[in-house]
């Protein structure tokens, strides 16, 4: 008997520790994801330690309830729970129990993004989505990469950027339009301007750039065609892979066994397309077949 009044003692005073907590779901009840994610990074940098909850609800967020977030989650469209000590305690159980961890998140961090100062015909999604999220980031380019500013941020999101100085391979469909060769103009001048003979070794420089600030600690987001042009720009690190249209000069001699799949980060084994003709890096993509 006093085993168990000592339990429900525990119980009374773990309830009242845990008071209301306002959950965010991410699962189909949210309506407004996007939102959501923008609301707890406002969270974070109103110094509120939050619990992700992985694998519960879609990987939900949990923190403590306070009219002042309500009213944001409100405001921003986002579906949230207010939740009481007994729901708590069955959330808890239920990750321990399951597949399913918690994360603390304390702090929020700082973004960059790597775009270029002009806009190209199609939309950027990453920003977009930050845009529309309300998450602030900061724009940064070559220079800024290059002079070393990667330093003050904690995650670095690309832009579906061409790190082979190959202007995205879309040479044969685009070659003649104006804003193709407005965009070729500003990279070579800003090559030029950089110390670099041309815009392929700049761009091999800037991806160099960026694996050491992965090394250093830093969490990098890319998408498109900078996922695989990052990994041939650092294979070819002294080969020269792009041909005449877009640097004056043929591409090295059996230029395929000279890659140094060694400092990649993901990819190896590739067999880069040089073929200005042709809207493809290498053989990395998969075609669904």
């Amino acid at each position: 008997m006093k085993q168990l009044l000592t339990l429900l003692f525990f119980l009374f005073q773990l309830t009242t520790l845990l008071g209301q907590k306002l959950l965010i779901p991410m699962d189909i009840t949210q309506e407004n994801h996007l939102k959501a994610y923008g609301l707890t990074f406002w969270a974070l940098e109103a110094d509120i330690e939050i619990e992700w909850l992985l694998n519960y609800q879609g990987g939900s967020f949990l923190m403590d309830y306070s009219d002042k977030i309500a009213r944001e989650c409100r405001i921003r469209g986002v579906n949230y729970l207010t939740l009481d000590a007994g729901s708590i305690l069955n959330i808890y159980t239920e990750i321990e129990a399951n597949n399913m961890e918690v994360i603390l998140l304390e702090k929020a961090p700082k973004i960059a993004v790597y775009t270029p100062p002009n806009k190209q015909p199609w939309d950027d999604a990453v920003t977009l989505a930050l845009e529309y999220a309300e998450i602030p980031y900061d724009k940064l380019w070559d220079l800024e990469v290059l002079k070393g500013d990667l330093s003050k941020y904690d995650w670095l999101h690309l832009h579906h950027e061409d790190f082979t100085g190959q202007y995205g391979k879309f040479y044969a469909s685009y070659h003649s339009a104006s804003w193709y060769i407005r965009q070729q103009l500003q990279y070579e001048e800003m090559a030029a301007d950089l110390g670099y003979l041309s815009v392929s070794e700049e761009k091999k420089s800037v991806a160099r750039t960026i694996k050491d600030y992965i090394r250093n600690g830093g969490f990098l987001f890319a998408m498109c065609s900078a996922t695989d042009s990052y990994d041939i720009a650092l294979a070819a690190e002294g080969v020269d892979i792009v041909d005449v249209p877009f640097d004056m000069t043929p591409v090295s001699p059996n230029f395929n066994a000279k890659l140094d799949y060694s400092k990649t980060l993901v990819f190896k084994d590739f067999t880069l397309v040089t073929n200005p003709s042709v809207y493809e890096f290498s053989d990395i993509d998969a075609v669904p077949g």
